[in-house]
């Protein structure tokens, strides 16, 4: 079947949304399946710069269908204003081209005013979200109290949730966070007016996708932040609100797992995160600095400077493991250029023992020291390499794309896909 789950291998960032965007112009279907708004994916076309928080980033492909699944949670706000940009700017050219599960849950006011609040009282504590909401969000829907986009999408059964939810949010806003409460009418009259713009995309894309596979189909799934920020098998507590691995594609979609056919990991040439947590291999010091400036980190969706380190081959492998790569791909290798030295953390230093596993315990993870492998690095410029046997002979290249290749199962194209968009999807 060909289908392709495309996964971040790191804390995200690691470029997805450039890779999504290469396998979306021979794709048919481009299906989102996890995260919210808190997650942006940057696709740069004619130099003109798209970012993309809820739509798939195949709405810049006519042929393809950009699928909004059940699992993501939606910011009706925000989806509506990326529409109406995408529109504005002429890469929206059919209604059809997107579509929204009818059990996809929506984030409400509360949402939003919760995950402040709850950050705010953490002070010293705090994990570092954006504030959008997303957390919340999951949380009511794992408590069976949340939203789904089909009761959002009816005037009558909005405004019933509204009035049944509203005052146990209000209580904990004002009484537990001292927060300001909300006000039902208001919210009851601006989601029914998001409801009626949104309500036009809704439909059954659990069936929708289901078919476009066994009707043999090319279909994508993205989803929305890296591996090591799943709440499962991330940093946990410094993690996302919900399953980011490839497995998640299965039930953020509708599917079954034996409809996923191929898993494309992507990794960036050196590591970064966004907010609190440990990061063994972080750099604070020039070259960190370095990485920061020349590879523009800061993040597409709150514009927050991430922070920045050598290449982990540790977290890279066990992403590899989690996500049952069949390929990687490596991006922003260009960043690299100009250095003299560079470094690959090959395993962990804890306690005095050399370890090559990622533990779960962050207590232990913090005491974490990298063992690297020190190699020299190369003078020429990388950007605009196509090819692999273009890039500079050294024994940088050599250590890194072969160590990090064997974290796969089934490797193929070490760097990134081949020119030909047709060839690079059995990548």
């Amino acid at each position: 079947m060909p289908t392709v789950v495309i996964i971040g291998t790191q804390w995200g960032d690691e470029g997805k949304g450039m890779i999504v965007d290469y396998f979306s112009a021979q794709a048919d279907f481009l299906v989102r399946y996890q995260g919210g708004d808190n997650a942006g994916h940057t696709v740069v076309v004619g130099g003109e710069k798209t970012i993309l928080h809820h739509i798939p980033s195949g709405i810049l492909h006519n042929q393809v269908t950009c699928v909004i699944g059940n699992g993501v949670v939606i910011n009706p706000k925000v989806l509506i204003e990326e529409i109406d940009r995408l529109k504005a700017k002429g890469s929206f050219l059919r209604d059809e081209a997107l579509l929204i599960s009818d059990r996809a849950h929506v984030i409400m006011p509360w949402h939003k005013a919760l995950d402040a609040a709850a950050e705010e009282r953490k002070g010293a504590k705090k994990i570092g979200t954006t504030g959008r909401g997303i957390g919340p969000a999951y949380r009511s829907k794992m408590a069976r109290g949340g939203i789904r986009f089909h009761r959002f999408a009816d005037p009558k059964t909005l405004a019933e949730d509204v009035a049944d939810q509203l005052p146990e949010y209000n209580f904990l806003l004002e009484k537990y966070y001292g927060a300001p409460a909300l006000d039902e009418k208001e919210i009851v009259a601006t989601y029914s007016e998001y409801a009626r713009r949104l309500s036009r995309y809704m439909g059954n894309t659990q069936r929708v996708v289901s078919d476009a596979v066994r009707s043999g189909r090319r279909v994508v799934f993205e989803g929305a932040q890296g591996t090591m920020l799943d709440i499962d098998h991330g940093t946990y507590p410094y993690v996302t609100s919900s399953n980011t691995v490839a497995g998640a594609a299965a039930t953020g979609a509708g599917i079954g797992p034996r409809s996923i056919d191929k898993v494309l990991g992507v990794v960036k040439a050196y590591t970064t995160r966004v907010g609190a947590g440990p990061f063994p291999t972080e750099l604070a010091d020039e070259t960190g600095a370095h990485l920061a400036s020349v590879g523009q980190e800061f993040g597409s969706t709150t514009g927050r400077p991430r922070r920045c380190g050598w290449l982990d081959l540790v977290v890279v492998k066990y992403a590899a493991r989690l996500n049952d790569l069949t390929g990687l791909v490596i991006t922003k290798l260009d960043v690299l250029d100009g250095l003299a030295e560079l470094r690959v953390a090959t395993s962990y230093r804890i306690d005095g023992q050399i370890t090559d596993e990622m533990p779960a315990d962050l207590d232990v993870l913090s005491r974490a020291e990298p063992v690297y492998e020190s190699v020299p690095g190369w003078t020429e410029k990388t950007s605009g390499i196509r090819h692999y046997d273009d890039l500079p002979k050294t024994r940088a290249i050599t250590c890194g794309l072969s160590k990090t290749r064997s974290a796969c199962r089934s490797p193929r194209s070490p760097s990134a896909p081949a020119a030909n968009r047709r060839s690079s999807w059995n990548t």
